[in-house]
């Protein structure tokens, strides 16, 4: 359930201070009359996502075990991709994504309503669909016929709607880098888990061979079904009788890829040019604000 509570949080997390972002800004900058079209797009992105993730739940009931082992494998891999690519751009793009949201805001607000509407709708959206998908695959991993899994999720996304609506108002005050590294380094084991899964699941699909060849069980000592054997599912999906590849892929996507995320951030020359276009981007903003207060006036 805390795999999933996290997931929920940190992916909710990244939803909800972008809304605020863009609340805050139409409010602090008194366009109000912009905020209409921004719940707009916020409203059809949710809507999406819930759409998607409906349609991979009830969808793939339809199908025999082995499409459905195969199709759900298949995006248990997407989905590890996805989140994986989210965290490294979250961890890179946290420190100056408000002013990047700002500067693609401005250029909305010239454009018309309908620009409004879709800048809110793409900046939503991306992190609803890649949420929805990798809820799903996740849910899939740990579910132990309970609905522990999904209320772990819920339970994340009202946190992360809280913790945005007190940041929205001030009260709260969180060091975003810092806590996307944290967040993503627990999220990329949380990954490792539910690729090791889907591994499984195109085993069983007979897409991939070496289903009978176990690199170890412990069942015994573990059983699934004891209270340690389902806090270590939902937490880290897994499994007390995993096969050679299992292992193998969880091996060579976990340490190399927490190693790297988890390294110190340098500051070579890829470093310098992330915080001269970071300068850029700020410069870019507050000119077009300028602009735009001058037009207004």
């Amino acid at each position: 359930m805390f795999g999933n509570y996290l997931i929920g949080l940190r992916e909710g997390l990244e939803a909800s201070l972008v809304v605020c972002i863009l609340i805050a800004y139409l409010v602090k900058t008194g366009r109000r009359d912009a905020l209409r079209p921004i719940w707009i797009g916020i409203g059809v992105a949710v809507g999406l996502a819930l759409a998607f993730g409906a349609g991979l739940e009830f969808g793939s009931q339809e199908l025999t075990f082995e499409a459905q082992e195969l199709l759900g494998g298949s995006l248990s891999i997407l989905a590890v991709v996805l989140v994986t690519w989210m965290v490294f751009w979250m961890r890179r793009t946290a420190r100056h994504l408000k002013a990047e949201l700002h500067g693609r805001l401005d250029a909305a607000l010239q454009m018309g309503t309908g620009a409004l509407v879709a800048t809110a709708f793409l900046a939503v959206g991306r992190e609803g669909l890649e949420t929805a998908l990798f809820v799903w695959a996740s849910v899939r991993a740990s579910s132990d016929g309970t609905y522990a899994p999904l209320a772990g999720v819920v339970l994340g996304l009202l946190t992360a709607v809280l913790l945005g609506w007190l940041f929205y108002r001030g009260a709260l005050k969180i060091n975003l880098a810092r806590f996307f590294t944290w967040t993503g380094g627990m999220l990329v084991v949380v990954a490792a888990g539910v690729l090791a899964y889907g591994v499984h699941d195109l085993q069983e699909a007979r897409f991939l061979g070496g289903l009978e060849n176990k690199a170890f069980d412990i069942s015994a000592a573990i059983p699934p079904d004891s209270w340690y054997g389902t806090l270590l599912k939902g937490v880290f999906n897994f499994q007390p009788d995993p096969t050679v590849v299992q292992v193998t892929v969880w091996a060579l996507y976990l340490i190399p890829t927490l190693a790297i995320f988890l390294a110190p951030v340098g500051s070579g020359p890829s470093r310098r040019v992330e915080r001269q276009r970071a300068t850029e981007s700020d410069e870019k903003a507050e000119a077009n604000r300028a602009n735009q207060a001058e037009a207004t006036g």
